[in-house]
């Protein structure tokens, strides 16, 4: 095993070499303002029988989780996914091992209600473009207590304090990744922590060859428009005496717009809520930073909505409803979903919807410019599902704030992009879009906040009134004496039809009767 932890600086920041001390084992530092990644590279032979199993069974294994708190992110660790649990799967032909999938999820992360992937997993299209996994699967999930507590007891012995330690830190992290790579047989965990004041100590283990790197973005003279600037300091722990000092440069397809977002409900939500986005700007990314003249760039939002709540293909297929929704055009949509089946018989997991935004267009050379940048809001339709009856009469759905980001995608067919240490791929959206597109990713800041003492969750709660079973008792009693009521009169109007003959209780003894008397 081996692992690489990295410390990303923003631009202009750095440390000196002095700073540092470094041990045969361990690397001390001051604080410094950056986002931690930590990577854990596991060979195949060094994983429990059962991740043996699984991993090597699979084509293609991508697990991804991100936090519910908003976080900053630092060039070039751009990458942004909707919060919540997602895993991008391909199937390999021993079927036994796939279905082994779901119960072994639950086990690790705890709260999957995935059953099978024919059943719970939705598909993923590989019609247009080939490098996408075949099956999707979201489920919010706000925790990684109990990855924590499983990576423990597989990891860590009972006498090394410091590996617990180093997973409780995990509470804090803004992502997680697991990616299993079936060429190399290894499978890679990456952790990363939110832009913030982290503290420089690193300590290896025997077992572990570990690697730190001190970094921040640069702007070399040599630097190319499409390419991104990494300069600082590497050492290897039990190996280099003192760090070594690096530069270099790579082409990113994440990077940054520079720019947030909001996103709420407009109010009332009612059984039909809008997914309102507000944007800061409206500014493509400039023509200087584009790789060719010939990319195409729009925005786009893209959601993982989880299972009681969805968006209707048909609706957003029709163009002038769209235009009155700042929407360009539907791109993408899990197929197929079930518009009228309540959330609690459903065996699918959530959905995935890919939006193509639409800005206002810039002011006219004949109007008055006040900026550059305008602040534009778009709105996005969705729809409940009937959810199962809940003490109170309401209950609450959580919906993710979506991923949003310029796509820049070539018009021909460019190259796919070169391998660089922090590239990040099988995201779901990436797979809808050419190789070589440039994904240039907003920054979502919550209403009311985004860091501090202010509102700082990445997911809006709906509440939606359900059965109430405090007063279910009383509804089933009254259905039961409305029928019992309408089952009398039904039999009392026969009874009376077979008694008197159907002529207004003047059937044949009827007119007999009134001839006697006559």
């Amino acid at each position: 095993m081996r692992e690489r932890i990295t410390f990303v600086q923003k631009l202009g920041e750095s440390l000196e070499p002095s700073a540092l001390a470094v041990g045969s084992d361990t690397i001390t530092g001051p604080e410094v303002h950056a986002v931690r990644e930590d990577r854990l590279t596991i060979a195949l032979d060094d994983l429990s029988k059962e991740l043996q199993t699984l991993v090597t069974s699979a084509h293609d294994l991508h697990i991804r989780w991100v936090s519910t708190t908003a976080y900053e992110a630092v060039s070039p660790l751009l990458a942004r996914l909707p919060p919540g649990f997602h895993l991008f799967f391909t199937p390999g032909k021993d079927e036994a091992a796939t279905n082994k999938l779901c119960p072994l999820l639950g086990d690790i992360f705890g709260g999957i209600v995935c059953s099978s992937p024919n059943e719970s997993f939705t598909s993923l299209p590989r019609d247009t473009f080939s490098h996408s996994a075949t099956f999707q699967y979201f489920q919010q999930l706000d925790s990684l207590s109990q990855f924590v507590q499983y990576a423990k007891r597989r990891l860590c012995r009972s006498t090394d304090a410091s590996c617990s330690a180093r997973l409780d830190g995990l509470a804090s992290a803004s992502s997680l990744d697991i990616s299993y790579d079936p060429v190399q047989q290894v499978l890679r965990v990456t952790a990363l922590r939110p832009y913030e004041r982290q503290q420089v100590h690193v300590t290896s283990h025997p077992q572990l060859r570990t690697e730190v790197g001190i970094l921040s973005t640069d702007n070399p003279q040599t630097l190319e428009p499409h390419e991104i600037g990494i300069s600082g300091l590497l050492t290897v722990l039990g190996q280099d005496s003192k760090p070594s000092p690096t530069m270099f440069t790579f082409a990113s397809r994440h990077r940054d717009a520079e720019f947030t977002f909001s996103a709420q409900f407009l109010a009332p939500t009612g059984l039909h809520p809008t997914l309102q986005l507000r944007l800061a700007s409206n500014a493509p990314p400039t023509p200087t930073q584009h790789d060719d003249d010939d990319t195409t760039c729009a925005p786009y939002a893209y959601l993982t909505l989880p299972r009681p709540i969805f968006a209707d293909r048909h609706q957003l297929s029709d163009p002038l409803f769209l235009v009155s929704k700042n929407l360009t055009a539907l791109r993408y949509t899990t197929q197929p979903v079930d518009l009228e089946a309540p959330e609690y018989v459903m065996t699918q997991g959530g959905s995935a919807v890919l939006l193509e935004l639409s800005p206002p267009p810039p002011p006219s050379p004949s109007q008055p410019k006040k900026s550059d940048k305008e602040e534009w809001t778009a709105e996005i339709p969705l729809h409940l599902r009937y959810l199962a009856p809940a003490q109170g009469g309401y209950s609450a759905v959580s919906v993710p704030y979506p991923a949003v980001f310029w796509a820049c995608e070539p018009s021909g067919g460019a190259a796919a992009f070169p391998p660089n240490p922090f590239d990040k791929v099988q995201l779901g959206y990436d797979g809808l879009f050419r190789d070589g597109t440039v994904f240039w990713h907003v920054e979502p800041r919550p209403v009311g906040g985004g860091g501090g003492e202010g509102v700082t969750s990445l997911v809006n709660v709906v509440s939606v009134p359900v059965l109430d079973l405090d007063k279910a008792r009383w509804v089933n009693a009254g259905t039961a004496a409305a029928v019992l009521v309408g089952f009398a009169w039904v039999v009392w109007k026969l009874a009376g039809v077979y008694l008197y003959g159907g002529d207004g209780g003047e059937g044949e003894r009827g007119k007999a009767g009134k001839k006697k008397r006559q």
